[in-house]
């Protein structure tokens, strides 16, 4: 059942300049459902803005042809915000420099989001845990606010809803997330060229980073743990930067006989980012035992550790949830 959209089309009615923000390291989910929803408050004569707490992977640049998506963090250009709505996460760690900024707000805030993990962030939460992403709650809030769904907008909600169900194929896709993908199709969602531009155009030093990433490959817990590793010089060696590193988790989660996938990554700030992805391992309840979170078979998390020491912190934790899911009998695990 949709959410009750109601407190968010009033606070909306009633704000004009409007701040909508996402996670860090923007994925399509997230990056997709704020730029479709800044479309319909455009139509609606309101001024949004659109900002992350970092630099805008360049997988995605070519969604902000005119350079309208704020990078990193400039309290300057929010002065006169009325209304600010956070998605496609509802954690403190997610938000980066705008975590302590956001702390001292006043005006109205939202959180849309569809992940389990939420801390409080002071915002009145519209989470819905059983949608597939985010997009088919920024294709709600368009539908509720009564604004017709631009075709570039449809565009950017289908990009949402097929990268957060890998392109269709994981278990959190059910007949409605097809049907909620027609939908888009009908008012202008074009997928073949988009499906081109995301994963078939990719430049030389992100293809050079996939194969550091699968050097490194290897295997744990007889086989069911595959794990992999990216460190800040790998970067430097191949001409990548740290966006590229989305999707690498795919590759140590299609190998055979693999229960759960984890990659670590080497932060600029220090400490390590993981990422964890399962078949049937709810990974979610590894993360959130290092702070992070997220859905049962898609999972993050961030160490202050450096990355040897948090591979051995989090790969034993990995390798207990696995043991401990041996003994119990298997039920299948929706995303």
């Amino acid at each position: 059942m949709p959410l009750d959209w109601s407190p968010l089309v009033d606070l909306v009615r009633r704000s004009h300049h409007i701040l909508l923000m996402t996670h860090v390291r923007p994925d399509a989910d997230g990056l997709g459902s704020q730029l479709a929803f800044a479309d319909a408050l455009a139509a609606m004569g309101k001024k949004p803005r659109v900002a992350i707490g970092s630099k805008l992977p360049p997988r995605y640049e070519f969604l902000d042809p005119n350079r309208e998506v704020i990078e990193d963090f400039r309290p300057e250009k929010f002065a006169d915000i009325d209304l600010i709505v956070v998605m496609d996460t509802g954690t403190w760690n997610q938000l980066g420099d705008f975590g302590p900024w956001l702390r001292g707000q006043t005006c109205p805030k939202l959180v849309v989001d569809h992940h389990r993990t939420q801390d409080d962030l002071g915002a009145v939460a519209l989470v819905d845990t059983a949608a597939e992403a985010t997009g088919r709650l920024a294709y709600e809030i368009v539908t509720a606010l009564g604004v017709p769904v631009s075709a570039r907008a449809a565009h950017l909600m289908f990009m949402a809803l097929a990268l957060d169900t890998g392109w269709f194929r994981h278990p959190n896709t059910t007949a409605d997330t097809f049907k909620l993908a027609e939908t888009l199709v009908r008012h202008g969602a074009n997928p073949p060229p988009l499906y081109e531009q995301l994963f078939e155009a990719a430049p030389l030093p992100r293809l050079k980073l996939v194969g550091v990433a699968l050097d490194r490959l290897q295997l744990r817990a007889g086989g069911k743990v595959a794990f992999t590793e990216v460190y800040l010089k790998d970067y430097a060696a191949t001409g990548a930067v740290p966006g590229d590193t989305e999707d690498l988790i795919n590759y140590p989660r299609a190998i055979d006989g693999v229960e759960a996938a984890v990659i670590f990554i080497e932060q600029p700030e220090g400490g390590t980012k993981v990422s964890f992805r399962a078949r049937t391992l709810d990974v979610s309840k590894v993360a959130e035992q290092f702070q992070g979170g997220g859905h049962k078979l898609a999972s993050g998390a961030r160490l202050r550790d450096d990355l040897p020491t948090a591979r051995e912190k989090v790969l034993a934790a990995v390798e207990a949830a696995i043991a401990d899911s041996c003994s119990e009998p298997r039920t299948p695990v929706r995303g």
